[in-house]
């Protein structure tokens, strides 16, 4: 049989298992993934039942993996790139060899699974995406591509964002979904977060950093509970990066300037030898898992990451570390067009102020080398009415360098 073949019936065989699964939730929303994600860990038992009892469950080992292994070679892109989530997708020994096989962004360079917009991007080359905003509803949608006309209906949608005025502050809240940007759901992937003036975000990741201090806080405390049910309480906000915008008192003109601080990304990351957090899986430590302790000011709850008073908090990890600041690389004046101008390489065809590129700031002592000094790590730029190119490279996250591309969305009348 054809392997295309095999992947045809792999995937009918999913969505007739998904099918029966949702007649039986009567209604009920348990699991709002796409058609892109990889199967959840906890299917219901008579879908497990239904999986284990088919042909391919009980497959060879050796030809299971010949297999999966020919299909990830030949689907290098989306939307073919589906067959191998598909394969992902038939049974709990299809998913483990699948995981095993499938490697990380910073690897193949591909996008495959939900974890792998958590995952840093490429090193030699980057990851190629586009953003649309909607005015009418505030919403930005993120795809994987070269841009709509190129793609069009091959565009992989990766994440989603709306955005939320506050008397105060502006919010962002990011989903995996386009469609759903609840807190109390598994879509939920973080938001990003606002000063006053706008000036000054915040970027808070659902799930945890990829650091072990912290992973053994989240399951040597001794006060977990679990819910039952697929819908949990809202994730908790862990604060990963500060995105900080110049204010251009003396209204020279120029674009932006701004600095991010990856809090825990080291700058270890981009020197020889250097490794990036990578987490592997979604972490189970949730904000319904630890209890709050109310904050003085009684804004913002406080997530207890221990039961011993927290020998050691994030914000404590955050300081011994010497985390990695990302800078705007500086414009040149062009004489002829009278405007400020960088290398976008033809990703970017509309000048904006939004129009950016962040290369990594560094010092001398730091022993990075001149040639990761000049790479752009982010750029983002306009290229027609509410569309912009979004690329992005290790050690960067898809997530991370979709949140710092919406704050250059917010208005900033104190830096421009």
């Amino acid at each position: 049989m054809h392997f295309k073949s095999i992947v045809r019936e792999l995937r009918d065989m999913r969505d007739s298992i998904g099918n029966s699964s949702r007649r039986r939730a009567e209604g009920k929303h348990t699991n709002r993934r796409g058609r892109s994600h990889i199967a959840p860990e906890g299917s219901p038992s008579s879908s497990a039942l239904f999986q284990q009892q088919s042909q391919w469950a009980n497959m060879p080992p050796e030809l299971l993996l010949d297999i999966i292994q020919r299909v990830e070679a030949a689907e290098a892109s989306w939307p073919a790139r589906r067959d191998v989530v598909s394969c992902g997708s038939v049974c709990r020994s299809w998913r483990d060899i699948t995981k095993e096989i499938v490697k990380t962004p910073e690897q193949c360079g591909c996008l495959t699974f939900p974890i792998s917009l958590k995952q840093p991007g490429p090193r030699e080359s980057q990851i190629q995406c586009f953003i649309k905003r909607e005015r009418a509803t505030s919403t930005f949608r993120l795809y994987l591509g070269l841009s709509p006309a190129l793609s069009g209906d091959a565009s992989k949608l990766l994440l989603a964002a709306r955005k939320i005025r506050r008397a105060t502050s502006t919010e962002f809240v990011i989903s995996l979904l386009g469609d759903d940007f609840s807190r109390a759901t598994n879509a939920y992937v973080g938001k990003l977060k606002s000063n006053f003036l706008g000036t000054k975000f915040t970027i808070y990741d659902s799930q945890p950093p990829h650091d072990p201090a912290v992973q053994s806080n989240c399951q040597s405390n001794g006060r977990l509970h679990s819910k039952q049910g697929s819908t949990r309480s809202p994730s908790g906000n862990y604060n990963v990066a500060t995105i900080s915008y110049e204010l251009n008192v003396l209204r020279t003109r120029g674009p932006r300037r701004m600095h991010c601080t990856m809090h825990w990304i080291p700058i270890s990351a981009i020197q020889e030898g250097g490794t990036a957090p990578t987490p592997m899986t979604f972490a189970k430590c949730q904000k319904d898992q630890f209890p709050q302790s109310a904050d003085p000011k009684g804004k913002n709850p406080l997530i207890e990451f221990s039961s011993n008073s927290l020998a050691e908090t994030p914000e404590s990890i955050q300081d011994t570390r010497n985390p990695l600041v990302l800078k705007n690389k500086a414009p040149r004046w062009h004489e002829q067009l009278q405007c400020w101008c960088l290398n976008f390489k033809g990703r970017v065809t509309v000048a904006s102020v939004k129009n950016f590129q962040l290369v990594a700031a560094v010092e001398p002592c730091q022993n990075v080398s001149v040639a990761e000094q000049e790479k752009v790590i982010l750029q983002f730029g306009k290229i027609g009415k509410d569309i912009f190119t979004m690329d992005y490279r290790y050690p960067l996250s898809a997530f991370q360098a979709f949140a710092i591309c919406l704050s250059s969305f917010d208005t900033k009348p104190a830096c421009e």
